[in-house]
């Protein structure tokens, strides 16, 4: 029936109780569920459900062996085994019906009473029964672990726990429908359930109390936790007192409960005594001394068939308590002279529970268990989702209901300006919240207070532009002076083209970027004035927090009867208590939500055998205390917010609220506008940078252009002066077609030189030209060289870098692209710069210089700051 196990601890309680299993007989589960399904549903059907079948089969093969290795092992088939049982019971009717499963008997043994059994054809027995044998194994896993150590003493008191939960789930879940019928065995009723969830409670503690006497803790500690160690014995041996169990349980058992609750309270008095005696209270001393010997004497009435290691501890706690009651004694008479209490008049010793049964809800769940998940009866599964709709249309028309109170209470609420005006008068402004938004964001970027530092960052982007395009004048200016230079020294003989004939495109576009820069210094000087003009009505943007530029409400500075401070604080308490309202009724709407998840409808659908309406009807009726709540909170809200109008009225009159309001909303759109001002001036600074980063990129494209030009005339200017210092020392073998060949190897920059082969194998002497194109390839087409000025101009003399699609000459890979694309075009396509206004170019045409618009600005759709003047 029961096991016990001795212990070493020097409290000397030492002896603890597990339950053993009940016992079962044989159950075939398998074919009777697997002829269900494919009966009621299909054989395919019950070939894909084949697994959990056998699983199932497999759990109760293994529940009746009892064999387990060890006992977590066992614990947990117990609990796979349970929640099993639970989708089994929500999918197979298992009744002795005949449209039901009544090839099914379960069998159990009363676990203590070996000759009485209960058999049912029902799964209520079934489940009550494995509850029953879990709380044993967690029982006997207590047992198991050595009592003599802290740890040991911990585990021991956490299986017991959990073994008091097992129980405890049994009384709440399963014992009633268990008892239902005329056979059933008293050890899963709930009068036995609820005394062994004591039992296992009082012994858990037990473990505590161990501990805590071994920690060395104050006696009044001791004393506490002793005492709910009686406390929960004493509720056990109630339980076992009366009937059914008094007749039930041997002697024996009754016995060790007996001393159990008698040995815990008198180890509570002598500990409490200790604490008194420290105290010098030593009449109470003697009284509590007194009552815990009575309760040791009393006790041993009772202990036939206990066990000897208990009675040895009461016989030492006695000894104790003897000891230190005639050390009081002796005190009191020849000291304190108290007058001693009688045991009956005082109060009850304190007690304090450090353990409690564990949840078994989370343990036992089978709601994430996929077993039979497939498998739901046509009835019941249209009975399920009827009454899901119906449901649903409950909570749907009471979530609506909620909704459009709260939505009026805000609607209400805002046409009286609350709370923000209450929070006004306290001085806690608030914007609202797309604005504040959008202030937030004015400050993030830097404010108006910022704006000069890019205003700055374009003078300097200005001014680097500005000096790479003097660089690049100089540079092209420098040249052409060389070689005037040469060519007024040398005369005819110096028959280069003159460098104004090859740069044309470059000084057109360079006189191009040099009105481009002239417009947008016109452009960033109205920008800056704008800027020094509305500084002053931006900076309240630059206001933190942006809540100190708003008005303020104040008090009146006189008031006839001085109730202002009555008006507010009442208007303040009505504000806090629609607010409570409105936090109940969103209580009540996750009620609603809460109810339905938990509204598990299923099982009572598929066991029903009457009519679905009236259970349909039973069922609903929990839905109704809710709505009633809600219908009455909405009620509740009307009546306050009339109450909150009228106090309102009394409010806005003593504190002038009109204009207020009239001030704060002038604010609003003083703030607004000044950010759509800062908004404006951003953007236009914005292109402005977005522009002189793009044509910086272009004249250094030009830049390099420029200098590869002036390197190749440097090469070509000493090679000539070489020849025409031979010619002059008469050393010159060339013909008068020399003169002719430097005119072809002098092209304009932006133009291509072609020469065929034939021409080059025509010379005289393999001769390296002045000008020497990085191997331009053979154009097809030309047989000859074409002259000059021919329309299809020559190869540049200097590497272009390569630009993919770009408008500049290609490299010398490309194929040749129309004389038309010169220098002047913008520096990639689609380039324009937010200050250039020209319009679309045709690829191959040459561009219209933007410096001809009247207006170099954006459209006026973009900027009213790149406006034409």
């Amino acid at each position: 029936m029961a096991a016990s196990s001795p212990s070493s601890s020097a409290t000397a309680t030492n002896v603890m109780l597990a339950i053993f299993e009940k016992k079962t007989t044989s159950v075939d589960l398998y074919r009777p569920l697997r002829n269900y399904i494919a009966f009621n549903y299909s054989d395919r059907e019950a070939q894909n459900l084949e697994d959990d079948l056998q699983t199932l089969k497999q759990f109760r093969s293994d529940l009746e062996r009892q064999s387990d290795p060890t006992h977590s092992a066992r614990r947990d088939l117990l609990q796979n085994y349970f929640k099993a049982l639970c989708l089994v019971e929500t999918r197979f009717p298992i009744s002795p019906d005949k449209d039901h499963i009544n090839t099914v008997t379960f069998t159990w043994h009363d676990a203590f009473k070996q000759k009485q059994k209960a058999s049912q054809q029902n799964i209520h027995l079934e489940k009550a029964a494995v509850l029953f044998n879990l709380g044993a194994v967690y029982s006997q896993i207590g047992l198991s672990y050595d009592r003599s150590t802290v740890d040991g003493r911990k585990l021991s008191s956490h299986a017991f726990m959990g073994a008091a939960g097992a129980f405890a789930f049994l009384r709440d879940n399963a014992s009633t429908k268990a008892s239902i019928g005329s056979s059933t065995t008293v050890d899963i009723s709930l009068e036995c359930a609820g005394m062994l969830e004591r039992l296992m409670l009082a012994q858990a503690q037990e473990c505590v109390f161990e501990n805590t006497i071994a920690k060395g803790s104050t006696p009044g500690v001791c004393a506490k936790i002793s005492r709910q160690v009686g406390v929960y014995y004493e509720e056990a041996l109630a339980a076992l007192n009366v009937a059914p169990l008094n007749q039930h349980f041997e002697k024996a058992w009754i016995s060790h409960v007996q001393l159990k609750a008698a040995l815990f309270y008198a180890e509570a008095c002598y500990r409490y005594s200790l604490e008194l005696h420290e105290k010098e209270e030593i009449a109470e001393e003697i009284a509590r001394l007194r009552s815990g010997v009575s309760a040791l004497t009393e006790s041993k009435k009772y202990s036939k068939g206990a066990a000897a290691q208990l009675l040895d501890a009461i016989s030492k706690l006695e000894a104790n308590l003897n000891r230190n009651l005639e050390r009081a004694i002796k005190e009191n008479d020849r000291v304190y002279l108290m007058r001693v209490p009688s045991p009956s008049s005082l109060p009850p010793l304190s007690a304090f529970s450090l353990v409690k049964p564990v949840a078994m809800n989370e343990v036992l769940d089978a709601s994430r268990e996929k077993m039979f998940a497939s498998l739901v009866p046509d009835s019941s599964a249209k009975a399920l989702s009827r009454y899901t709709e119906m449901v649903d249309d409950i909570i749907r028309t009471q979530a609506e209901k909620l909704q459009q109170a709260s939505e009026l209470t805000r609607v209400r609420l805002k046409d009286m300006d609350l709370p923000e005006s209450i929070l006004a008068l306290e001085g806690n402004f608030t914007l609202p919240t797309d604005l504040k938004e959008d202030v937030e964001a004015v400050q993030i970027s830097g404010g108006p207070a910022g704006l000069e530092a890019e205003l700055q960052q374009l003078r300097d982007l200005k001014r680097v532009n500005q000096e790479m395009l003097i660089q690049v004048e100089e540079l092209l200016q420098k040249e052409a002076r060389e070689d005037a230079q040469f060519r007024s020294q040398f005369g005819t003989r110096w028959t280069r083209p003159q460098s104004s004939t090859l740069t044309k495109n470059l000084q057109d576009r360079l006189n191009r970027f040099a009105a481009n820069l002239k417009q947008a210094a016109e452009s960033d000087g109205r920008i800056e004035r704008s800027v020094r003009e509305h500084s002053a009505f931006m900076s309240i943007l630059d206001r933190r927090p942006i809540e100190s530029a708003l008005p303020t409400l104040a008090r009146p500075i006189m008031s006839l009867d001085a109730n202002e401070d009555a008006v507010v604080g009442a208007l303040k308490q009505s504000l806090r208590q629609l607010e409570t309202l409105g936090a109940q009724r969103a209580g009540l709407e996750d009620m609603l939500k809460e109810m339905k998840r938990k509204d598990d409808i299923l099982p009572k659908l598929m066991t029903s055998t009457g009519s679905y309406e009236d259970l349909f009807r039973k069922e609903i009726s929990k839905y109704d205390h809710i709505c009633e709540e809600i219908a009455q909170n909405i009620e509740a809200q009307e009546h306050l917010l009339l109450q909150i109008q009228a106090q309102n009225d009394d409010f806005s009159a003593i504190f002038n609220l009109e204009d207020y309001k009239a001030s704060r909303e002038k604010c609003y759109k003083q703030i607004q506008a000044a950010i759509a001002k800062f908004r404006e001036i951003k953007e236009n600074i914005n292109e402005g940078l977005k522009f002189y980063v793009t044509l910086q990129d272009a004249i250094t494209n030009v830049k390099q252009q420029c200098s590869d030009f002036v390197m190749t005339r440097s090469i070509q200017c000493r090679e000539m002066m070489e020849d025409v210092q031979r010619q002059m020392a008469g050393l010159s073998f060339q013909d008068g077609k020399s003169t002719s060949a430097y005119n072809s190897n002098y092209p304009p920059v932006g133009h291509q030189n072609q020469r065929s082969n034939s021409q080059q194998q025509a010379d005289p002497r393999p001769q390296t030209p002045y000008y020497q194109p990085r191997e331009p390839p053979t154009i097809p087409g030309y047989a000859n060289p074409p002259p000059y000025s021919s329309p299809q101009p020559p190869p540049p003399p200097y590497q272009v870098p390569a630009a993919s699609a770009g408008p500049y000459p290609p490299s010398q890979t490309q194929q040749q692209l129309p004389a038309s694309h010169e220098y002047g075009q913008p520096a990639y396509p689609g380039w324009r710069g937010p200050y250039y206004n020209a319009h679309a170019q045709q690829h191959g045409s040459v561009p219209r210089p933007p410096y001809t618009i009247p207006a170099p600005y954006p459209p006026p759709h973009q900027s009213g700051y790149y406006q034409q003047q």
